[in-house]
């Protein structure tokens, strides 16, 4: 049989309403049960966090400084301030498994003042050194990975091609993810068609793609 890993990429505080003054994204918060009823698909569970310090490089000091470019090999554009580690924001969605015990493999990106990576693949931007989840899916034998979680249009993106990269059939779950703006939604969506990912309405529409 197939053996399928259910990935939760960033299913933070910080990224829903309930932190609005981080990176909300609408109706972020509404996403757990997907991502639960996704998990009992798949064989292994494994998640991501943003985990940054709060003299990060990239924190943009007005509003108007958002999305601003800025040097560095590791970081491109500034940010709100966000997923700060110790914070309200920084904490899984309630409803999730404990990220220490819960998952089988939790992957901490952007814990350096001067990297800020989106995918949970690599903690670089060029996509060169790794996080470990990408060995430990293929060590498990695993084939198959649902994806969701926050924000869709940039740290989900990304999570995604790189699995693709790495040889993963990739199966995202519409109900599970949340973006923020709809034009770089549409990008993000036709970057991973052409990548090959695969989309599903929900949870029980993920059945229908999975090669049992």
């Amino acid at each position: 049989m197939t053996c399928i890993a259910s990935f939760d990429v960033d299913a933070q505080k910080t990224f829903t309403p309930l932190c609005p003054n981080e990176l909300p994204v609408p109706e972020g918060d509404q996403i757990v049960d997907e991502l639960n009823a996704q998990a009992e698909l798949a064989a292994f569970r494994v998640g991501s966090r943003d985990a940054h310090p709060s003299n990060a490089k990239w924190i943009a000091d007005t509003p108007e400084d958002v999305f601003s470019k800025i040097e560095g090999e590791n970081i491109d554009i500034k940010w709100p301030r966000h997923a700060e580690l110790g914070t309200f924001g920084f904490e899984l969605l309630d409803g999730l498994p404990h990220p220490a015990t819960g998952y089988d493999f939790m992957v901490n990106k952007g814990l350096d003042p001067d990297c800020h990576p989106y995918g949970a693949c690599y903690h670089d931007l060029g996509d060169t050194v790794t996080t470990g989840v990408i060995e430990f899916l293929k060590s498990k034998g695993v084939a198959v990975v649902i994806v969701g979680g926050l924000a869709f249009d940039y740290c989900v993106a990304k999570t995604v091609l790189q699995l693709r990269d790495a040889g993963f059939q990739v199966i995202v779950n519409l109900a599970a993810v949340r973006g923020i703006a709809e034009d770089s939604v549409e990008q993000a969506m036709t970057d991973m068609k052409q990548a090959g990912a695969e989309f599903a309405k929900n949870a029980d529409d993920v059945k229908r793609l999975l090669p049992w």
